[in-house]
Order: C-alpha cells, then structure tokens, then sequence
C-alpha cells in the first residue's frame, strides 16, 4: 500500500518530468539533508567546550566572561530562532535552512581568527543564527513532509544532531594535537562539516519544492495538514486550494507555555553540560583528553535514546514518566559529580547523558501538542525561542558561580535545584492536549 504522504502529491509528481523519479530524490535529499543539517547544530558549542581553558588563555577570558560566552547559544537561538517561520514563508524552508547551514561554515571558520573576544563572539553569533532557523524548522519540517511517521523522522533527527554533538566532544582535542596543538585550527576544522550540509538544501533553494499534502509553497507552516490535504486530493483528483494560517493565541495556552519552560530549562542543563562538565572533571584532575570523552560520552548517550524517546513518546497518552525518569537520572548524575566526580566520572557522564535526552523529548511533544502544520510552526517558534530566553542566565550564572566560589559545588547545586521545575513542567507539558483546543478557550 502507497503511504499517505506520497499519494498526496500524487498529482503534482504526475506533472512534472520524470514525477515519481523526482519524488524519489527529493525525499532522499530532504532525509540527507536534515541528517546533515542536524550534525552541526551542536559542534559549534561542544567542540569550544572541549577547548573552553585554551580559547579561555588565547584570549585573555574571565571566568565571567566565559560563562557569557557559553551563554551566547541560547540568547541566539531566542532572538533569531522567533524569525524562523516568517522567513520560511518568504523564502522557502528549505533556503532558510541552506542558509542556515552556509551561515555556520562561515561562523565557524571565521571565529577563531578574528584576533580577539568581540570578534570570537560576533562570529559565534553568526554560527549559531544559522542554528537558530534550523532548529525552529526542523519539527516543522518533519511534521509536512512526514506527517504519518513524526515519532520516527524526529529520533532520526535527534539521533544526528546528539552523534555530531558527541563526535565533536570526544575528537576536537585529539584532531588539535594532530594539527600541531592550535585551537583555532580545533574549531575551524568543523566548518568543512557545515559545508556539506549545504549540498542537499540546494535544489529547494532553485525550486520551491511542496510537502506532500502541502498544496502550496513549502514545509514552512503555511499549508494544510498533510493528511486533510491527501483527502481532499484523493477524493477530488486535485490539489487543495491555498490556506492562510489560521490566527492562534499561542500564549492562551497552558500546555504551550509548559512547553516553553520546560524547553528552557534542559535548555539550561544541556548548555551548562556542554560549556562547562568537560571544565568540571578537569578541576578534578581527569586529564583534557579522558574529560573530552566524557563529554562525548553523556552527548553520545543521545544517538540511541534520541531514536527510542521520541518512539515511545508517541505511542503514550501521557509523556509525563518519560519526564520523572530523565529527571531522576539527572539528579543522581548531579549528586555522583558533587561527591566524587572523578572516581565515579563515566557513571555520572552516563547519567546525566540519559538526563539530558529531555531534548528529543521536547521536540516530539512539540509535534505532537499541535494539531496541524500551522500549529506546529507557531508552537516550535513560540516553545523554542521562550525556552532559549529562559535558558540564558544558567551557563552565565555558573561561570559566576565559579570563579566567586573557587569551587564547583554551588554550580552543580544551581544544577540539581533546577531538575525540580524541570520535571514538574514536563509533566504538565505531556498531558494529551492541543494547543488549537486550549488557545480557542
């Protein structure tokens, strides 16, 4: 039996040369590509907290100033992510996301040459624009183009973006030592990644390919439900005809705003994680290559959970166990790294690796407290760009932890004190509601 969503562009395939040829390929080069796209969204941060100390001394960093600079991801993600689905109307989802993709090659090959902090800092902030855009439309994304299958292409999805997080954790020290011991040359080697995933997005740049279903335009939130739109084709031989988004007050709704803050705090946890646990075991006496594979080791722990979580989320009512029991592996990975955090350092990398898989869960929740494309553009952008917001005071507030305290022991207490709301909202956040339902009351 044909899936649903190739029989909904049925039609629009039959009119182009080659149709279900090209279908084909489009759909190979959209999975490449958000494969690709969603292997950089991570190295530009955890590839610089495996080599915080060396840019720390290259540049003459503060303690404080370091924790600004591991606060800049989620300032970035909030300001520009809020953008994201405007520009995808206008341009395509697709081009944003090229886009995206080229402004991080350039970030990360311009930052570690610009000679000082400001200009580290600024070509950072380029960087993670383009991680901005990308990872407000990628729910989006999967949701039109994989309407049927939203559990499945958001672990694949997730399972990439924790592989390039973790790849570039465990091999950012080594590949520096093997290219003389230069940091910049550490952190500009990550670029060459993002040029590759500029590759796949380019025939949506040149056309403006339509989701299945989508009757009009692109994955961009724009168009119709993916499988109201294959109805209509199927019973009308058809496309639907253009739909404006409808009007929703997202911030009417209790379970968008749970959402938002639990988005923003593992936000928090995950950016404290990779800014500043590699410092951690460093402080304890674990050597920089074994406190590297540490890191690599708790975002590794993403590759497989980050498939399973999103899986197991759909098939449940309520998403709230899968909150309590993050939660609870991350408070015993906080307590294991405040009394002995070298003597029992993988178990604790491993533990609050699982904690820190909060994040495909967000996303699938995300999809799946939405009813429709629309829905989904607004609440990704809405729970995204709130959540990031939240989330900028943690890294910071850490590194002014550090160096005022001399120790790490008021850090990990923030961190553990902040799992707490972090499960309450979650479980609120997975209650079976949608955010269309709620707003219209």
């Amino acid at each position: 039996m044909t899936p649903p969503t190739v029989r909904g562009s049925a039609a629009h395939d039959a009119r182009e040369p080659g149709g279900t040829t090209t279908r084909a390929w489009t759909m190979r080069l959209l999975v490449l590509g958000i494969v690709l796209s969603a292997l950089n969204l991570r190295p530009a941060i955890t590839s610089l907290g495996a080599l915080l100390e060396e840019v720390r001394d290259g540049l003459g960093m503060s303690g404080s100033v370091a924790g600004l600079l591991t606060s800049v991801p989620p300032l970035c993600f909030a300001v520009f992510g809020v953008t994201a689905p405007r520009l995808a109307r206008r341009f395509g989802a697709g081009a944003v996301v090229c886009a995206g993709m080229v402004a991080i090659a350039t970030g990360l090959l311009l930052r570690p040459y610009t000679g000082g902090t400001a200009g580290f800092l600024a070509a950072s902030a380029l960087a993670l624009m383009g991680i901005a855009v990308s990872n407000v439309l990628m729910p989006v994304i999967v949701k039109h183009w994989f309407p049927d299958r939203v559990g499945s292409m958001t672990g694949l999805y997730s399972m990439a973006l924790a592989l390039g997080t973790s790849l570039a954790a465990a091999v950012t020290v080594p590949l520096t030592d093997a290219l003389g011991g230069s940091w910049q040359s550490g952190l500009a080697l990550w670029a060459g990644l993002a040029v590759a995933a500029v590759l796949p997005w380019l025939p949506f740049v040149r056309r403006r390919v339509t989701a299945p279903g989508a009757g009009v335009r692109d994955a961009a939130g724009t168009a119709t439900d993916g499988r109201s739109a294959t109805h209509a084709q199927d019973s009308a031989g058809t496309e639907p005809a253009r739909e404006e988004p409808p009007t929703l007050r997202i911030t009417r709704s209790r379970t968008a705003w749970a959402l938002a803050v639990f988005f923003g705090l593992q936000a928090t946890a995950a950016y404290i994680t990779m800014g500043w646990m590699a410092q951690i075991f460093r402080d304890a006496g674990v050597p920089a290559g074994t406190a590297g594979l540490l890191l690599a080791v708790t975002m590794v722990m993403g590759v497989p959970l980050a498939f399973v979580i999103p899986r197991l989320a759909t098939r449940l009512p309520h998403q709230g166990p899968i909150v309590l029991a993050l939660g609870v592996c991350g408070l015993a990975g906080y307590a294991g790294l405040y009394l002995a955090p070298a003597a029992g350092a993988w178990a604790w990398a491993l533990l609050i690796g699982v904690a820190n898989c909060a994040f495909p869960l967000a996303l699938t929740m995300v999809g799946m407290r939405a009813r429709t494309g629309p829905g989904v553009a607004q609440l990704s952008a809405f729970a995204q760009s709130t959540g990031y917001l939240i989330s900028i005071p943690g890294p910071l507030l850490v590194g002014v932890l550090y160096q005022h305290s001399g120790g790490w022991g008021l850090p990990i207490a923030l961190m553990s004190a902040l799992m707490i709301p972090q499960m309450v909202v979650g479980f609120l956040a997975g209650r079976d509601r949608t955010v269309e339902d709620e707003a219209a009351r």
